[in-house]
């Protein structure tokens, strides 16, 4: 049985997202496809997600200068600790599927706050003498659906202004994840007359790679 996280980082539902729509339809044929799998639904909105702070940081130096995790203070043990469950649960996972609108050509600031707390050294990655750094985590394999008004997917027009799931991509290469794929539900502020037939295939394309995920 394998786990996935579900991890959406948009405020709205399927009712008014074209993410939150295919990723819906994603998380239904895979689940149909593999009904032992356990799939566990991050919604970053309603999370505690620490943001990278003085109390973090001062954290990590007292406990990269010996001191013990009892001996800090109260907000960096609690800070750190959530740290610690959030990239725990992020390792354990054997799948990851991201569902982001496009805001200002990146994705949501939460979901950036979500990537800091699971890019731990030790745990998503290390570095090596000699080498450099290595990602940990050679075995999972992640999807990334993302939806915007205009064309950004790689090889349109404008790709090079969109930066969510170039960013996502190259943190996924960094922390090791051979597997990534992109489902881009986009355009349908450009030619509104195409929304009907921009939606359909992407979710059709969400049904197949949903299948062999």
């Amino acid at each position: 049985m394998a786990t996935v996280l579900y991890i959406t980082a948009n405020p709205q539902d399927e009712e008014k997202s074209y993410s939150m729509l295919v990723g819906k339809e994603f998380v239904q044929a895979y689940r149909s496809a593999n009904p032992s799998d356990e799939v566990i639904h991050l919604d970053l909105y309603k999370m505690e997600i620490p943001q990278l702070d003085q109390d973090i940081f001062s954290g990590w130096g007292k406990l990269n200068a010996g001191i013990s995790f009892e001996k800090l203070t109260r907000p960096e043990k609690m800070k750190l600790g959530r740290l610690g469950e959030l990239v725990d649960q992020f390792v354990a996972a054997d799948k990851y599927i991201f569902v982001t609108p496009v805001w200002n050509y990146s994705y949501p600031p939460v979901m950036k706050s979500y990537i800091d707390s699971i890019c731990i050294a030790g745990k998503t990655f290390k570095y090596l003498p000699d080498i450099g750094r290595v990602g940990l985590l050679n075995d999972k394999k992640a999807v990334h659906i993302q939806a915007s008004g205009s064309f950004l997917s790689p090889g349109s027009d404008d790709a090079d202004l969109e930066m969510g799931h170039r960013h996502l991509k190259t943190i996924m290469e960094f922390m090791g994840v051979p597997s990534f794929e992109g489902i881009f539900v986009e355009g349908m502020a450009a030619k509104p007359e195409q929304e009907p037939a921009i939606k359909e295939k992407a979710i059709r394309q969400a049904r197949e790679i949903a299948l062999r995920f």
